[in-house]
C-alpha cells in the first residue's frame, strides 16, 4: 500500500475514533468483551476529596440501575446511590418551579431519569418533554382536565358501533321534535330510514359502509395488541390491552393520513407503562387519555415515515434512511465503505425497523425506557436524536461488521448484541450537531 492510500485510510476514521478513551486495552481484570467491540467504556474518574456540595453526575454513575451491559440489574453501592438521589433531588427542584425550565430538564433527562426509591419522576418528566404539559404549573390541572375530557369525547365519538351511533342521532331527532310538537314519541319508522342509514348502504357517509371498511384496521390492531409484550404481566392484563386497543382505534381514525401501522402498539406501549405505573393515583387512573395525548405529540415528529405514498419523498422513510447513510459516511467512512460499497448491507435492511419502531424491538423493555428519556430530552429532538443513536450502533460494533460478509452482518444488525447503553449514548452524544440536511 502506497504512503498516500494509508493517509487516505487514517483520514477515513474519525479523529476521535482513534483517542486513548476508545482504544486502551481493557484492565486484566476486566471481562473480555464476548462481542469484541471497538470501544471500552469511559474510564472511571480518579477519586478527589468529596466537596461539601456534590457536583453535578455523569449519566454514567447517574443511571445506576441500566448501566450494565444489556440492562442488567447491578447492585448499587453508597456512592451510585448518592449520585441517584442528587439526580433525583435536582429533578423534583426542576419540576417544582412555578415555571419549569426546559432547558434545565432536558439537560437532565439526558442524564437519566432515575428509578426507585418511593418517587417516580419520569411520567412527569414525559409529559413535559413531549409539550403534553404546558410549562407554567398553574396551568397544569386546568390543561389535564381539558385534555381528558377531549379524549372522553373522542371515545364517544370512535368507538361507538352504527348501530349506537344511530340510536342516539334518532334519540336527539326525537328529543328535539318532542319539544317542538309534543306529540311524537318511539323510533324512526322503518319508512324514514335512508339508504345512508342501511347497513347495506355502499355511500361514502354511510356510518356502516365506513364501519366495515375499517374491520380490517381493527383486526390488525386487536392482533398486535395481544401479541404486546407477552413476557410481561403488565401487558397481559385484559384492562390494559383495552386502553391500548382505544388508544389506537381513536388516533387511526382521527388521523387518517397515518392511519394505523403495524407495529405502532410497540411505540405505544413504553408510553402507556410509564404514565400507567405512575405513583400519583390521580394520573394514573387517567392515564389512557394522557397517554392518548402523548403518543399523538410523539408521532406528530416522526409521522411522514408511516405514510407510504410519502416513502419516496424527501421527507419519507427512505430519505430518512439516506440521512442515516450520510451521518455513517461522515464519522466513519472506512465503516460505511465496506458496509454499502463491498458488503451491500444498506439502511434499509436493518434500520427500517430501528427507525419506524423507534428501537423498541432492538432493547429490553426497561433498557429502551432508558434509551427513550435521552430521545426526548435531547435538545436536537427526537427524530435527530434517533439517527444520531443508530449511527453510534453501527460504529459501536464496528469490529465486527469490518470483518463480516453480507450475511454475517444482516444477522447482526437484525439481532443487535447486548451492549453497554450508557456507552452507546455517549458515542451518540459525540456525534451531536452533524445531521446532514
Amino acid at each position: 500500500m502506497t504512503r498516500e492510500a494509508m493517509r487516505r485510510k487514517a483520514k477515513a476514521v474519525p479523529e476521535w475514533l482513534n483517542s486513548p478513551l476508545w482504544s486502551t486495552p481493557p484492565l486484566a481484570s476486566t471481562p473480555a468483551d464476548p462481542y469484541g467491540t471497538d470501544f471500552s467504556p469511559p474510564p472511571a474518574p480518579s477519586p478527589k476529596p468529596s466537596p461539601s456540595v456534590p457536583p453535578p453526575p455523569m449519566r454514567e454513575q447517574a443511571v445506576d440501575s441500566y448501566a450494565g451491559r444489556g440492562g442488567e440489574i447491578r447492585e448499587e453501592d453508597g456512592a451510585g446511590a448518592a449520585l441517584r438521589a442528587h439526580l433525583l433531588a435536582d429533578f423534583k427542584a426542576a419540576l417544582s418551579k412555578k415555571v419549569v425550565n426546559m432547558g434545565e430538564l432536558r439537560r437532565l433527562a439526558c442524564l437519566g431519569v432515575p428509578d426507585g426509591g418511593g418517587t417516580d419522576v419520569r411520567p412527569l418528566v414525559w409529559k413535559l418533554l413531549l409539550g403534553y404539559l404546558p410549562t407554567e404549573r398553574s396551568l397544569w390541572p386546568y390543561e389535564l382536565e381539558k385534555k381528558r375530557s377531549q379524549y372522553s369525547a373522542y371515545k364517544d365519538e370512535f368507538l361507538l358501533n352504527p348501530s349506537e351511533k344511530l340510536r342516539r342521532i334518532e334519540e336527539s331527532k326525537l328529543s328535539r321534535k318532542k319539544e317542538l310538537t309534543g306529540e311524537r314519541n318511539g323510533l324512526l319508522p322503518r319508512s324514514e330510514v335512508t339508504n345512508e342509514e342501511h347497513p347495506l348502504s355502499f355511500g361514502k357517509s354511510s356510518l356502516w359502509n365506513q364501519y366495515f371498511q375499517e374491520s380490517e384496521i381493527l383486526e390488525q390492531i386487536d392482533r398486535d395488541v395481544k401479541r404486546t409484550h407477552p413476557d410481561k404481566s403488565f401487558f397481559s392484563a385484559k384492562s390494559n390491552q383495552e386502553s391500548l386497543r382505544r388508544i389506537l382505534i381513536i388516533f387511526s381514525r382521527l388521523y387518517p393520513s397515518v392511519r394505523y401501522v403495524q407495529g405502532l402498539n410497540e411505540v405505544l406501549a413504553p408510553l402507556f407503562y410509564v404514565l400507567k405505573n405512575d405513583l400519583d393515583t390521580s394520573n394514573s387512573t387517567s392515564a389512557e387519555a394522557d397517554t392518548f395525548f402523548c403518543f399523538v405529540e410523539l408521532i406528530s415528529g416522526f409521522k411522514n415515515n408511516y405514510c407510504k405514498h410519502l416513502d419516496n419523498s424527501r421527507v419519507g422513510i427512505r430519505s430518512i434512511l439516506s440521512k442515516l447513510s450520510q451521518l455513517l459516511k461522515k464519522h466513519d467512512e472506512e465503516l460505511w465503505r465496506h458496509m454499502e460499497v463491498i458488503t451491500k448491507v444498506y439502511p434499509q435492511y436493518y434500520a427500517f425497523r430501528w427507525i419506524t419502531l423507534l428501537l423498541t424491538m432492538e432493547f429490553s423493555f426497561n433498557v429502551c425506557i432508558h434509551i427513550w428519556d435521552a430521545m426526548l430530552g435531547d435538545p436536537e429532538g427526537p427524530p435527530d436524536t434517533l439517527l444520531r443513536i443508530c449511527c453510534a450502533m453501527l460504529i459501536l460494533v464496528r469490529k465486527r461488521l469490518l470483518v463480516g460478509d453480507f450475511t454475517a452482518n444482516i444477522q447482526l444488525l437484525q439481532h443487535y448484541p447486548q451492549t453497554n447503553i450508557d456507552h452507546l449514548l455517549h458515542i451518540a452524544n459525540r456525534l451531536r450537531g452533524t445531521m446532514p440536511s
